[in-house]
């Protein structure tokens, strides 16, 4: 049968290969990618500390000379298997201050399940074909970032599978396989 020529699928409108070793890959070849940088509460710090780390996150963002995107998605969270070994711990508890202090937390741990708390991350990508020049930027970006005081790694399948969803599926995770067109 002949195909449509109207027909449009997330095929046509997401330009996604493949996403393998924390990459995106392009039906261009070109690859995104990046850095995932994991949040600190500066605001704690005295003035003087916030005021060097904000001028040190200047200068990393002065130095990158290439297009990037900075991103923020959230990640639901998940405690479960948390909630389970303090349900164990309390059962497992003779004493009734700590009965009272592990039911307290168990509390605390049910409100966040039932109030669909999240963790908010954060994403530094870039796209680029070369191979080299990748690894060379995801090198330079990890330096940078750790000599602004901040710890950040290259983005995994997983993160990026994230902010996928975040995007194209308003954050709402899909666990189904591919979805093909039906042609008549």
């Amino acid at each position: 049968m002949a195909k449509k020529k109207n027909q449009y699928t997330n095929d046509n409108f997401v330009p996604i290969k493949n996403i393998a070793n924390g990459e995106i890959i392009l039906d261009s070849n070109e690859k995104v990618t990046g850095i995932k940088i994991l949040p600190r509460n500066i605001f704690i710090l005295d003035y003087g500390s916030q005021a060097a780390t904000i001028d040190q996150l200047k200068n990393v963002y002065n130095m990158i000379d290439y297009e990037f995107w900075i991103i923020v998605a959230d990640r639901p969270v998940d405690i479960n298997i948390h909630l389970s070994q303090l349900q164990l711990l309390f059962q497992e508890t003779q004493s009734p201050i700590r009965r009272k202090i592990i039911m307290e937390d168990i509390n605390k741990g049910n409100m966040f399940t039932n109030n669909n708390i999240v963790d908010t991350e954060y994403y530094l990508l870039f796209k680029e074909k070369k191979q080299d020049v990748i690894q060379k930027r995801i090198r330079t970006l990890i330096t940078q970032f750790s000599s602004a005081g901040l710890s950040s790694h290259q983005v995994t399948n997983e993160d990026l599978r994230i902010i996928l969803d975040n995007f194209l599926n308003g954050g709402t995770t899909t666990n189904f396989g591919t979805v093909m067109p039906i042609e008549y």
